[in-house]
Parts: structure tokens; sequence; C-alpha cells
């Protein structure tokens, strides 16, 4: 089998600060070191990493969107999917879960939540001692979130939540969860509110964990609402707000699928380039032959321009057109990805069939970055509304 040794990054360092380098590389040494090594039983056995994730944790690497005064890091957006692509290099899995609790559970808190939620919750967040989650989708309720049909009606102090979330990633690990449910049945989706859900509410139950096809080391399940009581005080945002807040919310996270997307891209580039100086065919490495050689060429340009477009959407996110360009970033960057895992798998041949090669693992892993947090078309739709909209 092929080592692949890393290849160097672009000659563009897209800005990066000497903090933000020393950041990449630190995390490159940490998923080398601590997430590589039975990266591939814990896909083979559907296991959870629990202490890689304590330790990502411990290096501030699940707080990092949160403000150093509620106890995070308080990294920029750009800090940010530099490590997401870092961690997804060699574990897609495992960037997943730590996307997740950054993206759609802390972030959303602190631009979101009172002053109160956020003293109550961030801190364990950002500590890395709990994770947290984001519920959103629903079995009926996917492109169309607006269509959701989880309730919320209040009782007293409480808020009572009834309904399912369907494909909420760490759920099963998680203790926090933002969630999105119908508080105004007539007023479409100016009736949705969010919340702040705590795992062990009463009423809320985390169903069966879902068979992946891939990121099999990451959690995936339900969740299952009923009559789940919900304290007045982790409602997040206004009455009615929700729905502004998932897009909000969405906006932000797809920086981190994008991310994720050209970490996989990378390993793939990585492990073709090794596989065709090894692989003999017709007396010669296979990386001498026309054709594999324009694969490897195309695969590359198409990791730099993804780069290239996340950095820059992440260094946007103040501008008017930041949720524009994270769907853009998001869309070229899964679909490059997904190009770049096939035609790496294809040049390994028959033995990128083989769950012995890495290969095999990223080609499963990297389909869902063209689905969730908005599917391709989604993306374009997004994108060509704003547009000509504006």
């Amino acid at each position: 089998m092929a080592v692949a040794p890393p290849l160097p990054q672009s000659g563009l360092d897209f800005g990066l600060s000497e903090e933000q380098e020393i950041l990449r590389r630190e995390v490159r040494r940490f998923a080398e070191e601590r997430i590589r090594p039975g990266a591939a039983a814990r896909d083979a056995e559907r296991r959870f990493p629990a202490e890689i994730v304590s330790e990502m944790g411990a290096l501030g690497l699940l707080g990092m969107l949160v403000d150093e005064e509620y106890g995070g890091a308080g990294f920029d957006a750009l800090s940010y999917v530099v490590a997401v692509e870092e961690l997804a290099r060699v574990c897609p899995a495992t960037a997943g879960t730590m996307s997740v609790t950054n993206s759609v559970c802390c972030w959303p808190i602190g631009h979101f939540g009172s002053e109160g939620l956020k003293r109550r919750i961030l801190p364990e967040l950002a500590s890395g001692r709990v994770l947290g989650g984001f519920g959103l989708t629903e079995p009926e309720a996917g492109s169309d979130a607006g269509s959701l049909k989880t309730r919320a009606e209040r009782a007293g102090d409480s808020w009572v939540l009834d309904g399912e979330k369907a494909w909420i990633t760490n759920a099963g690990v998680a203790s926090w969860f933002v969630v999105m449910a119908r508080t105004d049945p007539g007023a479409e989706k100016g009736g949705i509110t969010a919340f702040v859900v705590a795992a062990d509410s009463p009423g809320l139950q985390i169903g069966s964990p879902e068979a992946k096809m891939g990121l099999r080391a990451a959690k995936t399940a339900p969740l299952l609402f009923n009559r789940c009581k919900v304290p007045a005080e982790n409602q997040l945002g206004e009455l009615g707000a929700g729905f502004k807040i998932a897009l909000a919310t969405l906006d932000h996270s797809r920086l981190g699928i994008a991310a994720q997307a050209v970490g996989i891209h990378q390993r793939a580039l990585e492990l073709a380039v090794a596989y065709s100086r090894e692989r003999v065919q017709f007396g010669k490495p296979i990386a001498q032959h026309q054709a594999i050689r324009f694969k490897i060429a195309q695969m590359a340009t198409e990791l730099e321009a993804a780069r290239v477009l996340t950095r820059s959407a992440a260094v946007s996110t103040t501008r008017a057109s930041a949720g524009r360009l994270a769907s853009q970033a998001k869309l070229f960057a899964s679909e490059a990805a997904n190009r770049a895992c096939y035609e790496s798998l294809q040049i390994h041949g028959g033995n990128g069939f083989s769950d012995e090669y890495e290969i095999s693992k990223l080609y499963r892993d990297v389909r869902v970055t063209a689905i969730y947090e908005g599917t391709s078309e989604m993306q374009r739709w997004v994108i060509s509304r704003q547009l000509l909209r504006d």
C-alpha cells in the first residue's frame, strides 16, 4: 500500500497570521498523531472517538467560535475553517463532530442568545466537556425547512415541545441542542422559534443511530420530543425569529462543510499522487501516463480554487454577501471534492474498491458534503436568488 505524505500547501497563504499558521500546524500534528491511528478501525466499528474528542476540547477546538469572556478561544472564521480542513484531511467524521458543536450550536447561542443563556451554557460547551447539536431537519422537512411540524406550546414558565427531528449529528453524545419548533401554526415561517434544549430534558428521547454510508465514527440519530419541557429562559432570540436564526446559522455553518470538503480533497490528491508513483503498469509507474497526470492536474487545480473560495468566504462573514459567498464555497468545494475522490479511486483501480486503502473511506465520507447543510441544488437556489434579488 502506498504511503501518502502530505503535499505542500498552496503558495497563497491567504493572509494567515503567524498565530493562524501555528494553529494550522498544531491541528495537523494532533490529527496525525492522535486521530489517524485507529481511524479506519473506528470507521469499521462505527465507534465514536470519545477520548479524542475530549482532547480536542482541552485544546480549545470545540469552542473556537465562542468569545473569550464565555470561556472560548475567540478565533475568527478563517482560523476555524483552517482547523476544520486539517481535521477533515485525516478523519472527516471527527471534523464533522467538531464543526457541528462550533457552528450550529455555539455560534447561534453566541449571536442570538440572551446574556443569561450565554453565560449558563457557552462556558460548558467551549470547555469541550460537552458537545452540541442542531435540530432543524425533520422526516418531512429537509430542503423545505419552513414546513417543519415540531410544535412548542407555552405552559407557564416552560415551553412544551412535541415532534421529531431527523439526521441530528452528535445526537447521543451531545448535551445541548439548538432546536427549531413552530410556536404559531398560522404564521408559516414567521411562526418558528428557536430553543436551546438539554439532552436530558424530560420528554426528549434519542432515537436509534443511523447506519450511514460514511462518517461512521460520528453519531447521527433522531430527536424524539414527547411533551418535552424546556425552561422559558431557554428560548433563543425573539419569538417567531427561529427561521431567520436557522438561515443565519446555516449561512455560517456552510463554511465548515466547505472546509471539510477541502480537507478531504487534499487527502484524495495526496493518495492519488502517492499511489500513481508506486503502481507500475505497461512497464512504468502510472504517474508517467498522460491520462493519470491530467487527472492529478485537474484535482490539484480544483483544490486550490476550493480553498480560495472557502477562505475568501470565511473572511467575508460581515459583508452583505456573506451568505451567498458561503453557499458558493460550499457548492464548489463539495462537488470538487466528490470529483477528486472519484478520480483518486479511479487511479487506484481495483485496489481503491478495497477498504484496505484509505481512498475507499474518503469516497464514502465525501458524498454527504454535497447534501447536508443544504444540497447542491439548494445552494444554487440560494446563490441565484441573492444575485437576482440584488
